[in-house]
């Protein structure tokens, strides 16, 4: 995807300050999500302070990146519905779970690929699968639980 065409984060959420898709965040990964035809795509490039003292990508890393596109995936689909954040939410879903399998080592010199989708979708509540792919083949994948912010 083109760097000229804004991604789901820088769209939808500019100054968020999230370490994985906060573009706000000078340090973060700054992930960039695009839609798709009914998937959530991008492309992540590790550095080599995410080595897992291996020499593949760290875990928390995949997870990190695993939540993050999920988050593109269910805020799409939220602009999609109508369902904006609510007054005083910074974004319109938390993550509420996220079960994450590690399948496969994934490198640490290469980008991968990572691609989401909607599973379920209410006003209260979301569900998405996510996956970490390098080389054709699932080398993490999530399933994230997103309930609506709803702030006190």
């Amino acid at each position: 995807m083109s760097t000229d065409v804004p991604s789901i984060q820088q769209r939808l959420y500019p100054d968020l300050r999230c370490f994985g898709c906060g573009h706000g965040n000078d340090k973060g990964l700054k992930l960039r999500s695009y839609p798709g035809d009914g998937v959530v795509t991008a492309t992540f490039t590790p550095w080599p302070e995410h080595d897992n003292g291996l020499g593949y990508l760290n875990g928390g890393i995949i997870c990190t990146v695993l939540d993050c596109h999920s988050a593109a995936a269910v805020m799409q689909e939220a602009d999609l519905r109508g369902w904006p954040p609510l007054p005083g939410a910074a974004l319109s879903y938390v993550t509420a779970g996220l079960q994450v399998k590690y399948l496969r080592p994934s490198p640490l010199d290469a980008p991968v690929e990572l691609v989401g989708r909607v599973l379920e979708a209410s006003e209260g509540e979301m569900t998405a699968e996510v996956e970490l792919l390098w080389d054709g083949k699932t080398r993490a994948a999530a399933t994230a639980v997103w309930k609506r912010w709803r702030p006190r």
